[in-house]
C-alpha cells in the first residue's frame, strides 16, 4: 500500500469516528487536490485557530479551486466544517476539512 492509500485509510477512519457520511471517490479527488501537503505532518492539518491559515484556505481553496468568492458564504462553510470536525479536535485533516467545504458549498461538480 502506498502513502496516498494510507492517508485515505486514515481519513476514512476519522470520518467514520466523527460519524460524517462521505463518498470515497470524492474524498480521493479532494485529497489529490491537496497535493504534497498530505505527507507533511504540519501541512496535513488545518489550524482553525489561526486566522491567517483560514484566510489561505478561503483564498486558495474556496475562491481559486471552488470558485466561491462570497466572503460570508465562505466563512459560513468554514465555521460549519470546524463544527462538524469539532473545535477541540486537533486532527483537522486538510483533506477532510476540504471535503466538508466542498459538501457545504455544494461544489462536488468541481471534482467530477
Amino acid at each position: 500500500m502506498g502513502k496516498f492509500d494510507e492517508c485515505i485509510e486514515l481519513y476514512e477512519g476519522e470520518l467514520k469516528k466523527l460519524n460524517i457520511p462521505y463518498k470515497k471517490d470524492l474524498l480521493v479527488k479532494v485529497a489529490k487536490a491537496c497535493g504534497p501537503s498530505l505527507y507533511r505532518a504540519d501541512a496535513s492539518k488545518v489550524s482553525s485557530s489561526d486566522k491567517d491559515e483560514l484566510d489561505r484556505v478561503k483564498k486558495n481553496f474556496i475562491a481559486k479551486k471552488l470558485g466561491v468568492t462570497d466572503e460570508a458564504k465562505a466563512d459560513k462553510a468554514i465555521a460549519a466544517a470546524i463544527e462538524k470536525i469539532g473545535k477541540s479536535n486537533k486532527n483537522k485533516y486538510r483533506a477532510i476539512f476540504y471535503l466538508l467545504l466542498v459538501k457545504e458549498l455544494r461544489k462536488g461538480q468541481v471534482f467530477a
